[in-house]
């Protein structure tokens, strides 16, 4: 999960290109990228932290340019908190290229051999983005006409990528000399999308991950870039799109409505925010038959996804809403937090309760997933401490059993908690007097009462079930092992282990 954008305007982009990463510091806030171009010239400065922590007023002045990618990063499986995977990532033969990528490669050892042994490139990081940038690079450079491009090359290039390239990756390209390129894997599993401002020196065009920026740097969508598509915007501010791949199937990432995306955004034509009510909706209807109504006195989201959800359950429920826990928006997100006993005691930063709200009464806690286990044990905890008779739990997402393995760094198998659980083991886990999980037919039917043409998701992380067709348990395994391996040895150095952790997630 990263933030990318990517922008030809008719005046300097390194404000807006900053603003869209603030819009978007929440798909990764482990290190933060700006690349613009002038002329055949281009300017770049990234590092890791925070969008507000990388960019100095200084740095901003050195990216002059009217056109220019950004990037802020998640660290995803195989990756550090090295400042050298920080993106975007450049190679300048045979043209200058710089890149940003979203999603992850699952062949990419396999790539990175073939960039070795055949395409005689080299790649200096850990990062899969980097062998995606060698492979469109070594595509340009197979089908070029001599040492110039043309819209034809590009676009082959691009399919070539389709040919090579397994996962998920929604992409934004600098081109010295040449425009911006854009595209998106044939089954769109992560999202992007282009807008555009009508200004009088021109349109200008601005891709994003989320809508949401589009909308607060003032440009309308135009929009989804649809799955093995290809956007080249040239420097005369023409749009050109190509489908480059030869079976392309719309199957995003069903993740992305639960928790990753903000709830003002629109992907892929349906609203973040109404799919949450629907949430919302067939989860009451399931608590219904799992937990009789007049034993719950109030309905209390865990802040901050799951409010509409927990909202419209309430509603449908007619039981009241309430806010029982206050954020504290200055800590950091518990899930990159090093270690879990520092983890215990972020949630307690985090989140404080109203202790009126939980004195005796029964509570109906409502959170949007749960992956380890971790943060919905501490909270179950602090509603007890805080009052509460009984505390019954309820997640707008399924049990999470599977890896994702298509850009969130989910725990292994065996630290998610619902891998070899029933839902009352769970319950029990967690300390709940009582657990309901939505269901992952109504999950996608929340998606469906909104765009019902839409029929495919990647559903991977709860029924195991990966749309790319190329993941097997061995390369779970494979991937588990390397984790573990890397854990165990950064354990042995204090300061190497808290960087390793900073790599686990737990979206609870």
């Amino acid at each position: 999960m990263c933030g990318i954008l990517g922008v030809v305007a008719t005046t300097p982009v390194n404000q807006l290109l900053y603003d869209g990463l603030m819009v978007l510091q929440h798909r990764g806030q482990d290190a933060a990228g700006i690349a613009t171009a002038e002329g055949d010239a281009f300017h770049m400065h990234k590092g890791p932290g925070l969008v507000r922590d990388v960019f100095r007023t200084r740095n901003m002045r050195a990216l002059p340019g009217n056109m220019g990618i950004a990037h802020c990063r998640y660290p995803t499986a195989g990756s550090s908190s090295d400042s050298a995977e920080s993106q975007p990532f450049y190679v300048n033969s045979p043209f200058g290229i710089v890149l940003g990528h979203n999603g992850n490669l699952t062949n990419a050892e396999q790539l990175k051999e073939e960039m070795f042994r055949q395409d005689l490139r080299h790649i200096n990081t850990n990062s899969d983005s980097e062998v995606l940038l060698n492979v469109l690079a070594h595509e340009m450079q197979a089908t070029a006409k001599g040492f110039r491009l043309d819209l034809d090359t590009i676009f082959a290039a691009v399919s070539g990528v389709h040919r090579r390239c397994r996962g998920a990756y929604a992409v934004v390209v600098l081109i010295a000399g040449y425009g911006l390129l854009a595209f998106r894997d044939p089954y769109g599993i992560r999202p992007l999308v282009i807008g555009t401002n009508e200004t009088p020196g021109g349109t200008e065009y601005l891709l994003a991950s989320e809508s949401v920026a589009l909308d607060t740097l003032g440009f309308q969508v135009l929009r989804d870039v649809e799955p093995g598509e290809a956007i080249f915007v040239d420097l005369q501010h023409q749009m050109h799109h190509r489908q480059c791949s030869q079976n392309p199937v719309l199957a995003p990432c069903i993740f992305e409505y639960v928790y990753l995306a903000r709830p003002d955004s629109v992907i892929d034509g349906v609203s973040v925010y109404e799919t949450r009510l629907r949430m919302g909706e067939h989860l009451a209807d399931k608590v219904i038959r799992k937990i009789p109504v007049e034993e719950i006195d109030v309905v209390i989201p865990i802040p901050d996804s799951s409010r509409p959800s927990a909202m419209q359950l309430a509603q449908r429920l007619g039981i009241p809403y309430r806010e029982g826990f206050v954020k504290n928006r200055y800590i950091g997100r518990t899930f990159i937090m090093p270690g879990q006993s520092t983890r215990r005691k972020s949630v307690r930063q985090k989140l404080n309760t109203v202790a009126q709200e939980f004195k005796g009464k029964r509570v109906l806690l409502v959170d949007d997933s749960i992956v380890r286990g971790t943060t919905s044990r501490e909270i179950v905890e602090m509603a007890r401490a805080a009052g509460a008779l009984k505390v019954y739990f309820a997640s707008a997402a399924p049990p999470v059993r599977y890896p994702n393995v298509y850009g969130i760094d989910m725990p292994t198998r065996s630290e998610l908690i619902a891998t070899g659980r029933s839902d009352e083991e769970i319950a029990c886990e967690i300390g709940a007097d009582a657990l309901v999980y939505q269901d992952l037919d109504a999950l996608k039917a929340s998606i469906r009462d909104l765009k019902p043409t839409l029929s495919c998701f990647d559903t991977s992380c709860f029924d195991g079930t990966y749309v790319t067709g190329d993941v097997t348990p061995e390369y779970l395994d494979a991937i588990e092992q390397a984790r573990e391996g890397k854990i165990a040895a950064a354990s042995e150095d204090g300061g190497a282990s808290q960087q390793m952790h900073l790599n686990l997630m737990s979206v609870d």
